[in-house]
């Protein structure tokens, strides 16, 4: 039988923690459209909607950015997925149904029959274990960004061409949310034999649309999936994903009708900008959002391995006063610590400001600061401040840090680039200090300290720090069922983390969402990760 989410997880802390109460804080969208997509749902129709960055490549398994998923998530398909109506319930999408034992060491999934990938061969069992098999224990030249998250798997057995079976060396409270991560997409076992690094530069999924075309700079398109495995879906005949780089011409795309849609966000100037020059034909969706900016620092690159130098720098910056003014600015807003604010396992404001980094005594933490850059001999410190050249909020970020350097005689030049190159340094290790991202689609715990995890374990974790204390507390909140004892693993972590000044983050982020009003099916979420596949979205024209 099916196993809810719910269900699956009863009694563990994982399921305490994380209650259907933790996902929507702050959620604001609209119902209508989504009662209005199950009554009067049309086929048909090209969707034109905003990416607002490019991807470096097709492969999700290896990507953090959001950008690969708005590229590419249309063709693909994941075992499990979120219900956005519900979230943070899960559902299937190639599962037709699971079962988790009791002692959560077997994952059993019943397949949905008579699927086909794009290239006309069935999908079975088979490429599940392939796809899993890649993300657990990459081949050489593979990178998965996701190894950490499925360390716990044993063994996947396919006793037949519809069932899969995951066995685990230990149980992990976490599994059933990264089933339904949307950075899994199934590929081809056919097309891994042939080549493990194939997705990297070739699109063949099980998905509602088929690829067209991509054309860097321009767009990429796709076209209706006739094979799709979902009865009557999807409902658009093809898409167009639109690369506007620059937000001044997004907003004016969304506002002259060449585009429907962005689907990442806006900030709240620019929402107020479209809403004047637009009325009552544009659709505003506002929530808290899993997503936060990190200050990282290259421990391997002098002087970022002393950590007195890290922690000066962290300590001068005044996040309390800062999300007041970039609030109202850009889409920063909330000061946090590894979870989300406001989530059920999130470090409450009060124990928050007694770590480095985080006091609202800014004169007395600068004071402090310019001691440790005078222990440490760099008084007159200076450096590059590598960063994303995303308008919102990457750019604002930026400028605020140097700012804030500053004002303990630090100077800083802030260097941004395209997406690709900004990953690709972050990857080499060629940078100083950066802002890096947290590029989360829950409020599991698990998910968002795997970042944190020695740089052995975890490519994610771009400080390049390998801290076995980090590794130990990870793993003991992992498997701790007792919520009081899994709080206090996650806030010695947490702790640790800060006090070593590896990285931390800056900012969570407020999503804002703009959409015309003929756009119809689309389902708003905390997540700029969710929601990709564009298979409910029809146009109401």
């Amino acid at each position: 039988m099916k196993i809810s989410r719910r269900t699956a997880l009863k009694g563990s802390a994982g399921a305490l923690a994380l209650g259907l109460g933790g996902g929507l804080g702050g959620l604001n969208f609209d119902f209508t459209r989504a009662y209005a997509q199950a009554e009067k749902a049309k086929r048909g129709g090209n969707l034109n909607f905003a990416i607002s960055a490019e991807a470096p490549h097709y492969d999700p398994h290896a990507s953090d950015t959001y950008a690969t998923l708005h590229l590419v998530a249309p063709f693909y398909s994941t075992l499990l997925r979120y219900n956005l109506a519900k979230f943070p319930e899960v559902e299937g999408d190639l599962a037709a149904s699971w079962e988790v034992a009791p002692d959560q060491m077997t994952y059993t999934f019943k397949l949905k029959p008579n699927v086909k990938f794009h290239d006309g061969t069935a999908f079975s069992s088979a490429d599940v274990k392939a796809t899993y098999d890649r993300l657990r224990n990459p081949p050489q030249g593979v990178v998965s960004n996701r190894r950490a998250t499925f360390a716990d798997i044993d063994t996947i057995e396919t006793p037949d061409a519809n069932t899969v079976i995951f066995k685990m060396k230990a149980p992990n409270s976490s599994m059933i949310d990264h089933f339904a991560s949307p950075w899994n997409v199934i590929y081809s076992a056919k097309d891994l034999a042939e080549n493990p690094a194939l997705p990297r530069t070739k699109i063949n999924g099980t998905g509602p649309f088929t690829f067209v075309e991509h054309v860097k700079g321009s767009h990429v398109s796709g076209k209706r999936n006739e094979n799709y495995f979902k009865p009557d879906l999807p409902y658009l005949d093809t898409f167009r994903g639109i690369f506007t780089l620059q937000a001044a011409a997004m907003l004016n795309a969304l506002q002259g009708g060449q585009v429907l849609g962005e689907f990442r966000g806006v900030s709240p100037a620019e929402r107020d900008r479209l809403v004047a020059a637009m009325g009552d034909k544009l659709r505003v969706e506002e929530s808290s959002w899993t997503l936060n900016l990190l200050v990282c620092f290259n421990v391997e690159k002098p002087p970022f391995d002393d950590v007195r130098v890290r922690r000066a720098l962290l300590m001068a910056i005044d996040r309390w006063g800062g999300s007041q003014g970039l609030s109202r600015i850009s889409t920063l807003r909330s000061v946090g610590g590894v979870v989300r604010p406001g989530a059920p396992l999130a470090t409450p404001e009060a124990e928050l400001v007694k770590l480095p980094g985080f006091s609202k005594d800014i004169k007395k933490s600068r004071e402090e600061a310019r001691k440790l850059l005078k222990e440490a001999g760099h008084e007159n410190l200076k450096f590059v401040l590598w960063n994303r050249n995303l308008a919102m909020p990457y750019t604002p970020a930026g400028i605020f840090l140097v700012d804030q350097w500053r004002q303990i005689g630090v100077t800083v030049e802030h260097k941004q680039s395209d997406t690709a190159p900004y990953i690709a340094a972050l990857n080499s290790g060629n940078y100083e200090v950066a802002i890096d991202f947290s590029n989360l689609f829950n409020d599991d715990p698990t998910l968002s300290m795997t970042k944190f995890l020695s740089r052995d374990k975890n490519p994610l974790n771009m400080s390049r720090a390998n801290d076995p204390e980090i590794d130990k507390l990870y793993e003991l909140q992992l498997r701790e069922r007792d919520i009081e004892k899994r709080k206090a693993h996650i806030r010695a972590l947490e702790k640790r983390l800060f006090e070593q000044a590896y990285q931390q983050p800056l900012f969570w982020w407020h999503r804002i969402v703009l959409t015309h009003k003929t756009l119809m099916g689309w389902q708003m979420s905390p997540s700029h990760n969710l929601g990709a596949q564009l298979e409910g979205v029809w146009l109401n024209t």
